[in-house]
């Protein structure tokens, strides 16, 4: 099976060096990669450089944690809009999640998806399946559709765990029937884990282990 077009991929260390960034925009470019994954920071140097490519440009926003308030998050997605990001993916607010404020965390998600939306830029939403049990995967993933999210996404990659098979299961299962598709991310070094997340129903992978996946490394 041929991997390239599931890939985000994904260059997030906080020690990431200009030259690594130019580094994964040639290896996007060249094998067609679905979108370069970076910090909001390299946002404008990354969307110059895949310009006139089949390859978007993608950032992260209220990462690792997901605790930054409404408004940062939303200050944060409009600043990658301005620098020419075409996908954003938030970090749901965990704790409040955890708490059972879904109000609030639905209000978090809708706020970034809004603004978003109204650039017309896809909305991914993390949320950080290690830290939940599997009724609170299911009530993330439901949260998440409701607002019109365009995926919901296991895992940061940061935190006790990546992506499982059972995880995304649940993720699937529970966005059934809706416009949200499902995101696999963190752990997927290898061909058989990323056919193993398609086959659980993902229908992006984010990953840093890209060229290996696809038999180059």
């Amino acid at each position: 099976m041929e991997f390239n077009k599931y890939i985000d991929h994904t260059l997030l260390a906080p020690d990431a060096t200009e030259e690594q960034v130019d580094t994964v925009i040639k290896q996007a470019i060249d094998n067609h990669f679905h979108t370069v994954m970076i910090n909001p920071y390299w946002v404008a140097k990354t969307h110059k450089a895949l310009e006139g490519t089949d390859v978007a440009t993608a950032c992260v926003i209220g990462f690792p944690l997901g605790a930054n308030t409404t408004k940062i998050k939303v200050a944060e997605a409009q600043d990658a809009i301005d620098n020419g990001v075409d996908e954003l993916d938030m970090v749901m607010n965990i704790g409040e999640m955890k708490s059972g404020h879904y109000d609030k965390v639905e209000e978090d998600i809708q706020a970034v998806v809004d603004a978003g939306h109204a650039a017309n830029k896809i909305v991914k939403v993390i949320i950080e399946t290690c830290l939940l049990t599997d009724d609170e995967i299911t009530k993330a993933s439901e949260i998440v559709a409701k607002t019109g999210a365009d995926f919901v996404k296991s895992s940061t990659g940061f935190s006790t765990e990546g992506a499982t098979v059972h995880g995304i299961e649940l993720m699937s299962a529970a966005v059934k029937g809706s416009n949200t598709a499902v995101k696999a991310s963190g752990g997927i070094h290898t061909p058989a884990d990323a056919q193993a997340m398609i086959d659980a129903g993902a229908t992006r992978l984010g990953v840093s282990h890209s060229m290996a996946i696809i038999g180059k490394e």
